[in-house]
């Protein structure tokens, strides 16, 4: 075979091997192009990234740095070529060419001043001109600040879309500020529990513990030491969650101190699964359950009784129950106390540990309450083992956990 036969023959075998590959590219872009959908469907799943990124940086209001970080991806999602943020005080977070702030400025407190979109053509910008939409960010009190979209041209298109983007970041703002309220109300309610734990609790363990002083010192002396370990974690000041574990520690002490003025007429029984002794609870929710069994249960029940407090595991679940065999409660009273009635101070407890569990796992997981006059009562809690929602309205304001 000539040299030349053997150069074709070659050359040959390359060019197929090359059609074989580009074959085998195509076919993977084709398949690949399958699975990430139609193009509908590719242009949603952008859509709602962006939305996505940029919704966690506006959950703090529109101020800097989390108006600029939510910038990048609302111009992306807008498709213009520069994008400020302006809030009421005038701040103005740009993404894209900062030439265009002056005119940002002017346009935004036009539209903040007036509460109506606008429209603006042919605004010069040094050598260039360009257009610009402007929407105020309209708030549940007013407005919150305005968007200013640049484009040349502006079509019709970026100005609906631009309205409906200031609409939507209005709503992740005032998502934000509810998050904010709810997490001050729960702080509320857990300095609520602590005021009803004060003046009561606080009282009755000082005169249990001084009519040991003279007759039983070494009995004073312990429980002076449960009462600065039960005081200690019930005033703490960080956290808005602990541990099964660390409940129950408080609760050991609170019993031992509600025991030594109760004596034999206060009987305990615990029944404690250690697989769900590392679960995570929101902070002070088992120790109210049994404090109101023991003020409201059996403090005015003639020869006391028993609380029997169990920890099981359910599954996915850890499920605490807080029984007593006290006097129980009206259920009609029960069912005004849950939702927020007045009930002269009596079962704030309940109330508050019922309203911060639904904050934090949702109104499924709410107390349930078995009770009836003279059948005393059994309340029960079940909380996801696997922890807290995230982001949730009860977590500390840095997202901590404390376990």
């Amino acid at each position: 075979m000539s040299e030349s036969m053997l150069l074709a023959a070659a050359l040959g075998v390359a060019g197929g091997a090359l059609a074989v590959g580009l074959v085998v590219f195509l076919r993977r872009i084709v398949l690949s192009s399958k699975e990430l959908g139609t193009d509908a469907e590719q242009a949603t799943y952008q859509t709602l990234h962006l939305a996505s990124r940029a919704a966690k940086h506006l959950r703090g209001g529109i101020d800097e740095p989390g108006a600029a970080r939510a910038g990048k991806h609302l111009r992306a999602l807008l498709g213009c070529d520069s994008l400020a943020i302006v809030d009421r005080s005038g701040t103005i977070a740009i993404d894209g060419d900062e030439a265009v702030r002056p005119v940002a400025e002017r346009l935004a407190a036009a539209a903040i001043a007036s509460g109506r979109q606008q429209v603006q053509r042919r605004i010069p910008i040094g050598a260039w001109e360009t257009d610009a939409v402007v929407a105020p960010i309209i708030g549940s009190t007013g407005p919150l600040g305005a968007i200013v979209a640049f484009a040349s041209p502006v079509r019709a298109g970026l100005v609906r879309a631009t309205g409906e983007v200031a609409d939507w970041v209005a709503a992740q703002v005032e998502l934000g500020e509810l998050d904010a309220s709810r997490a001050a109300l729960a702080e509320a309610e857990v300095r609520a529990l602590r005021a009803q734990i004060s003046p009561h609790f606080i009282y009755n363990s000082l005169n249990a513990i001084a009519s040991f002083i003279n007759t039983d010192p070494a009995q004073a002396r312990e429980l002076v030491l449960e009462f600065a370990d039960f005081t200690r974690y019930s005033f703490r000041r960080h956290g808005d969650f602990t541990t099964v574990a660390e409940e129950l520690r408080s609760i050991d002490s609170y019993l031992r101190l509600e025991r030594a003025r109760f004596g034999e007429r206060l009987k305990v029984t615990l029944q404690i699964a250690p697989e769900v002794l590392s679960t995570v609870v929101p902070f002070l929710s088992i120790q109210p359950l049994v404090e109101n069994a023991v003020r409201h249960g059996l403090e005015s029940k003639e020869g006391g009784g028993r609380i029997t407090i169990t920890a099981a595991d359910a599954g996915a679940f850890a499920e605490i129950t807080v029984e007593d065999d006290g006097v129980g409660i009206d259920p009609e009273v029960l069912t005004g106390v849950l939702a927020g009635g007045t009930s002269g101070g009596e079962h704030v407890g309940l109330r508050n540990v019922d309203a911060r569990l639904r904050q934090v796992y949702g109104d499924e997981l709410g107390l349930v309450v078995e009770t009836n006059v003279g059948s005393g009562t059994l309340v029960r809690m079940r909380v996801p083992k696997s922890g807290p929602r995230r982001p949730s309205a009860a977590t500390a304001p840095d997202g901590r956990l404390e376990p």
